[in-house]
């Protein structure tokens, strides 16, 4: 089993989350870069990250800024920030009650396959939601977690994905919807899908949801999809 060292950051400003994500990522890089040139022999370290975050809005390398549709002053009204960065896809929103995933794994110590390592973030999703009763599902086209894809017009999104590469080192993650305030989500055309709802956890089942429940259930789905022990 590969070990991954596990880290819950709490409820922790996006900015900070992310430069703590990025010196994690450059640590490892350089680690490569030095080893493939006989300089050193250390190992690359995987991590994985759990945290919340305050209401923000985080723009990906494939977006249109013109999804976020508020203003910098309706942002200061709503308490949020936005973040143009270095992920896949388009605009997504995090928030309180919302958790966030960080996983910083060298994939060569897994497989070098990011479609399969995007499939078992979406796996390790729908086999936590099975177990509050909640049937979450792929949809064709689409990346993240669905709720009734096979309906159009009902189909609603319950988990986003974007991740970034480089050197088959992973950075940034999921986010999943457990008991968000989605009415953030209406100040932006989530995933730049314009058709498309969101949902929770809590809407889905009508009742509050303990976070530290759903987060045992994610590390035991993510620690058996890809065979990794889990470090405190």
């Amino acid at each position: 089993m590969k070990e991954v060292i596990f880290k819950d950051l709490g409820l922790i400003d996006y900015k900070k989350a992310w430069d703590y994500q990025e010196n994690l990522l450059k640590t490892a890089v350089d680690i490569k870069k030095a080893q493939r040139k006989g300089e050193q022999t250390a190992i690359t370290k995987n991590h994985l990250l759990f945290c919340e975050h305050p209401h923000v809005y985080t723009l990906g390398k494939s977006g249109e800024r013109n999804n976020l549709l508020i203003d910098d002053e309706k942002l200061k009204e709503k308490a949020a920030s936005f973040f143009q960065i270095d992920r896949g896809g388009d605009i997504t929103y995090h928030g309180p009650g919302q958790l966030v995933a960080y996983p910083i794994l060298d994939l060569e110590y897994f497989f070098t396959d990011i479609h399969k390592y995007l499939r078992l973030l979406e796996e390790a999703i729908i086999l936590t939601l099975l177990e509050y009763g909640i049937t979450g599902e792929r949809y064709k086209g689409y990346t993240g977690v669905w709720v009734e894809p096979e309906n159009p017009s009902k189909a609603r999104k319950i988990a986003a994905i974007g991740v970034r590469c480089s050197r088959w080192i992973t950075m940034h993650g999921f986010a999943l919807n457990v008991n968000a305030n989605l009415s953030y989500f209406n100040n932006i055309i989530p995933c730049g899908i314009t058709n498309k709802g969101v949902t929770s956890m809590e809407v889905e089942l009508g009742k509050k949801i303990e976070m530290e429940s759903v987060k045992e259930k994610i590390k035991y789905h993510l620690s058996t999809l890809f065979d990794m022990k889990l470090i405190v």
